[in-house]
């Protein structure tokens, strides 16, 4: 895979250059998106072209390629959302994630493949660590072109699970900020009070390089990794559903922390939590029944059977239901606040188990939706493995609002797992 921190580094020192970096990138695009078919769409000749722009090594991501998931909107391509009703959709603007792309030195390649509107309808995309398996969703391209080593970096989007199973799928790192670090406007929305957006890179410090640049805030930490953090390790009421693999990867990820100094112990959720667990879909599936309203009424034989099922059913949740839930969620955050006063990050599970063979199914975000409703930052850390040699990842949960102790702790996991 491609250091997205390491090759910056390079390019402002001279070792290297933008234009360099993007053919090493086109000559793996070559090489793999034939089986991997990550890309939704590719302009490398623009992109080429761009990386030979002056002072690119001045800028913070210097040049480097970069993939937008298509859900986000994109002027220089269509964006499709995942959909044939948008096949042919050309926005007239950058999302603003895209434009702060651009403006920190990024050079955008293409659009990412998402699953339709980023749900579950899996995506022609394969794993690149076996192609008889399922990369996850709906982040599905961008997880497999890093993953390919054909980007450093890429876009993702998270609503349930999107940015965290697919990264422990394909084995690299997938980091979910706080809600709304990365705005979420010029994205197709799904649930506006979950839609989050994410990132994919090689390494956790890759990942904070990223959003550092983005955000121009202090989140690049390098080489720091937090020193004797307070780690609950949660594996919630739904332990049964994760695979033997799983169990043991966390296991072997809490007494790796322990030899790193980390101070580990078991947690079980408060029944806040439990409850706040259940109210996600309620939330999620009563915002998509508006959100998709102008395409379920006017373009539903459009849409798949799976979604235009599920919007069927979302349409029967009332707004009392809705309320409920959010107050549900609202409750479950003060719990968690509390419960951070004496913790420093969760580690648990990023997903039930490494990806499932086959592509009639993306994962369960069963492990994952709770922490988006809560709007903490949350990474997948890679580095382990199933006994059929398929990645299996771990999860770290931080506070709300604090990326950079949750960069830190993954941080010091990555080293103490992959050492």
């Amino acid at each position: 895979m491609l250091s997205a921190r390491d090759l910056a580094a390079s390019i402002r020192a001279g070792r290297t250059t933008p234009r360099a970096v993007m053919e090493e990138a086109a000559a793996a695009i070559a090489a793999c998106e034939g089986e991997v078919n990550a890309f939704a769409a590719l302009d490398l000749d623009m992109a080429l072209r761009a990386s030979m722009l002056k002072g690119l090594d001045a800028l913070p991501l210097a040049g480097l390629p970069v993939g937008i998931k298509d859900i986000l909107d994109t002027r220089d391509f269509i964006t499709a959302y995942g959909s044939p009703i948008y096949e042919e959709h050309r926005p007239i603007t950058d999302a603003p994630v895209v434009g702060m792309t651009r403006r920190a030195g990024g050079i955008v390649v293409g659009k990412t493949v998402t699953t339709e509107f980023a749900f579950l309808e899996p995506s022609a995309t394969r794993n690149p660590r076996r192609l008889s398996h399922t990369p996850g969703g709906s982040s599905a391209g961008s997880a497999a072109a890093v993953a390919a080593g054909m980007l450093p970096l890429a876009i993702g989007t998270q609503t349930g699970g999107s940015v965290i199973r697919p990264a422990a799928f394909c084995g690299v790192t997938g980091y979910k900020p706080t809600f709304r670090l990365l705005p979420t406007l010029g994205m197709k929305t799904f649930s506006w009070h979950l839609d989050t957006i994410g990132l994919f890179a090689a390494r956790v410090r890759d990942a904070a390089f990223a959003v550092a640049a983005l955000t121009g805030r202090d989140l690049d930490i390098g080489d720091e990794m937090a020193e004797a953090p307070r780690v609950a390790v949660v594996r919630t009421a739904r332990a049964d559903n994760a695979s033997t693999d799983s169990h043991a990867a966390l296991e072997t990820a809490a007494r790796a922390l322990e030899a790193k100094g980390a101070r580990v112990f078991d947690l079980d959720l408060p029944e806040a939590l439990e409850e706040a667990d259940a109210a996600h879909p309620v939330i999620q599936d009563f915002e998509a029944a508006l959100s998709f309203m102008d395409e379920y009424v006017f373009a539903r034989d459009q849409l798949s059977p799976l979604l235009a099922a599920h919007l069927e059913a979302a349409r029967t949740i009332t707004p009392e239901a809705y309320d409920n839930a959010r107050r549900t969620a609202k409750r479950g955050r003060h719990v968690l606040g509390d419960l951070f006063r004496d913790v420093d990050a969760i580690l648990t599970f990023s997903a039930p188990g490494p990806a499932p063979e086959g592509h009639a199914t993306t994962g369960s975000a069963m492990f994952n939706r709770l922490w988006t409703l809560m709007g903490c930052p949350a990474l997948n850390v890679a580095g382990l493995t199933a006994a059929n040699g398929m990645p299996v990842g771990v999860q770290v949960v931080g506070r709300f609002g604090r990326d950079r102790q949750a960069l830190a702790v993954a941080n010091l996991l990555e080293a103490a797992i992959t050492s």
